[in-house]
């Protein structure tokens, strides 16, 4: 077996490796976060509702239809008036919990270290399908075809939840282009929000 074929098995095992330890601290990340904001907290799945330490509700509140959330929130004036609202939450409004909707990555930042590393297992697969084409013997093509096929495991399944829930990039407003009866002519979708009037 030449050292061509031993140098790219090698890279593309390095490159799929490197590809599962970026998924999995990334979903550890999220997942430690989650349960700091969420300590002391017990989430009841069948009412879906939040109990705080102190044995009070947090009921759904909002749904955000863009990013797949819902917030759940507790009665503000329990809250203010509970002896542990310093060390539970600053706001007059009530403690807030946020849970996602979608399993992980479901965030932009989850979604971003996904496809880093579809990027490196896909990588991983070129390199592999290039010395597979140009070495030939049985011994070199099944080492080279059986990294290929884990490679094309693991792009389908780092890839099957890039297509499932949507990015939630917030959609730009569309503005229709057109002039006034005072000749001011209207912005186009492109231009600021913050500007009121057309300069020109």
């Amino acid at each position: 077996m030449s050292p061509e074929v031993y140098l790219a098995g090698g890279y593309a095992v390095f490159l799929l490796l490197s590809a599962a330890a970026l998924e999995w601290l990334s979903a550890h990340t999220h997942r430690r976060a989650l349960r700091w904001r969420t300590a002391g907290f017990s989430y009841d799945e069948q009412l879906d509702v939040w109990e705080c330490p102190e044995g009070q509700h947090l009921w759904p509140h909002e749904f955000d239809h863009e990013r797949r959330l819902v917030r759940y929130r507790a009665k503000a004036h329990i809250c203010n008036g509970c002896p542990r609202k310093a060390a539970c939450t600053d706001s007059d409004r009530g403690r807030e919990i946020i849970r996602p909707l979608d399993p992980w990555p479901h965030s932009e930042a989850g979604r971003f270290h996904r496809v880093i590393a579809l990027m490196l297992v896909v990588l991983a697969a070129g390199i592999l399908l290039v010395a597979l084409i140009l070495h030939h013997t049985l011994a070199e093509a099944a080492l080279l075809a059986g990294l290929l096929a884990v490679s094309a495991v693991a792009a389908r399944w780092l890839a099957r939840d890039l297509h499932r829930h949507p990015a939630g990039f917030p959609k730009p407003a569309l503005r229709v282009a057109t002039t006034g009866a005072d000749g001011v002519r209207a912005q186009s979708r492109w231009a600021s929000i913050n500007r009121e009037t057309d300069p020109r």
